[in-house]
């Protein structure tokens, strides 16, 4: 990475993954009492009914255990809950300075350009993501979404796939590796995807997100796991 990258207080480095606890309306007791997690995610798209002023107060509930946030109201098309773009746009506008980052969709072209300039204006850290939920593109069709995505104002660019087997995770690793210093986070997701959990933050992935009862992405292990993991194999590692 050429710059220090970093959401709120907490500095990303591919020598040690920042874990995300993740999840929505329903897991936020357990996201405040997370503490094995350094950041978490809130899943606007995952509230029952998802209205500004009850996004604003969730943000402010989980702001209070002091970890920093990022603010996800995920497209239908990429794995969220369907909400039509004008309501997406109210979400993220009212949650932006209540939040220490959003995460938006590469594809989400119109709402991407108009909430990057509104984030960076914030001093607020964007993650602009790409979730293919039917399997693993080729490395060479995953590759150019990270140049697409600092073409458009990214941070950290999010690139998570779903992993059939082994040779899916071989092709995560592969662009992880190849875009390590870019500030990339990578995702495998599925029962295949488990290993890469830990794998891709090896090989340079920054975050490594954990659920905290209901999996947000499948596949995805518990925050306590993955903290266990971590723990494990990156106690070398210096932050």
């Amino acid at each position: 990475m050429a710059r220090q990258l970093a959401i709120g207080s907490v500095r990303l480095s591919t020598s040690l993954p920042r874990i995300v606890a993740a999840g929505g309306e329903r897991e936020l007791d357990a996201l405040v009492a997370a503490t094995d997690a350094d950041l978490v995610e809130l899943r606007a798209d995952l509230f029952d009914d998802p209205r500004p002023a009850s996004i604003v107060a969730a943000l402010e509930r989980l702001r209070t255990a002091g970890r920093p946030v990022i603010l996800t109201v995920r497209a239908a098309a990429e794995g969220g809950r369907p909400l039509p773009d004008a309501v997406r746009r109210d979400l993220y506008r009212a949650g932006l300075v209540h939040a220490d980052a959003i995460d938006v969709e590469i594809a989400s072209t119109a709402l991407a350009s108009e909430l990057v300039a509104q984030a960076h204006a914030a001093g607020r850290t964007v993650l602009l993501s790409s979730h293919a939920t039917e399997g693993t593109p080729p490395v060479d069709a995953l590759l150019p979404l990270v140049d697409r995505a600092e073409a458009m104002g990214a941070d950290v660019t999010k690139l998570a796939a779903t992993a059939h087997d082994l040779e899916d995770v071989r092709t995560m690793l592969a662009v992880t590796l190849a875009a390590r210093h870019r500030g990339v986070v990578t995702v495998s997701m599925g029962p295949a995807g488990a290993l890469a959990r830990v794998l891709l933050p090896a090989a340079g992935s920054l975050l490594a997100y954990g659920h905290v009862g209901n999996p947000t992405a499948p596949g995805q292990l518990t925050v306590t796991e993955l903290a266990a993991l971590v723990r494990r194999f990156f106690s070398f590692a210096s932050s």
